[in-house]
């Protein structure tokens, strides 16, 4: 039962964290960040001032944590 209880929980976060990165789904290049050229070819409502505001340490690319962040502030979907 132990067994079968460890491998819930590791597979509910497995998904979870799947989850939480899915958006990287439009990462075309598989380089695991979004660029603004990524985010519009998945979200064409985004724009470069919006992608901008959600790159918050401004590298031009958006990893899983700004990807969070911008989900969890309503500027990206879900």
């Amino acid at each position: 039962m132990k067994l079968i209880t460890k491998t819930a929980v590791a597979s509910i976060v497995l998904l979870s964290a799947t989850t939480a990165f899915a958006q990287l789904a439009a990462d075309a290049n598989g380089d695991g960040v979004l660029t603004i050229d990524e985010v519009q070819a998945a979200f064409p409502d985004i724009t470069a001032e919006s992608f901008s505001t959600m790159d918050l340490n401004a590298d031009g690319a958006l990893d899983e944590a700004e990807v969070q962040a911008a989900q969890e502030a309503g500027l990206m979907p879900s």
